[in-house]
């Protein structure tokens, strides 16, 4: 499993108590540097807007985004899916800025962006775009997708 910009680590947290092996990736590690003894968690610290996608031929069974938005590597993520693996991307959509941060324009989805960028690689299980109330008000885009098996 590879959670994308883990920041504090929730998702690794959780997955790695699930019996998942996981990569963590952020600028900043420290956030998850507890973590760094657990069998099943790989720590990674890099610049994932300035180094090129550093995952090369490696396939995972599932990614998880969210709260984190840098369009490139919208590209990549099916690729670096396995045959059956699953994508879970969630973030900041066009109409947040009115609500709170982010409100720069580069950090909100546009109106079907994930489904836009996903649709055509992946098989759709969920989507979802507008307000949500819970945990806190936000406008936001949530997608959940499979790899489909070769």
């Amino acid at each position: 499993m590879l959670d994308l910009a883990c920041g504090q680590g929730r998702h690794t947290r959780y997955l790695d108590a699930l019996g998942y092996q996981v990569l963590a990736v952020d600028i900043d590690v420290s956030g998850v540097q507890d973590l760094a003894r657990r069998e099943r968690v790989e720590l990674l610290e890099a610049d994932l807007e300035k180094d090129d996608w550093r995952f090369g031929d490696r396939r995972f069974d599932g990614i998880v985004v969210t709260n984190y938005l840098f369009r490139p590597h919208l590209r990549s993520l099916p690729e670096s899916l396995a045959p059956g693996g699953v994508l879970i991307f969630e973030t900041f959509a066009k109409g947040h800025e009115s609500i709170g941060r982010p409100t720069n324009p580069d950090f909100l989805l546009d109106p079907g962006e994930l489904l836009n960028a996903f649709a055509p690689k992946l098989t759709i299980v969920a989507y979802e775009d507008g307000f949500a109330g819970e945990p806190r008000p936000a406008v936001r885009q949530r997608i959940c997708a499979v790899k489909k098996g070769d």
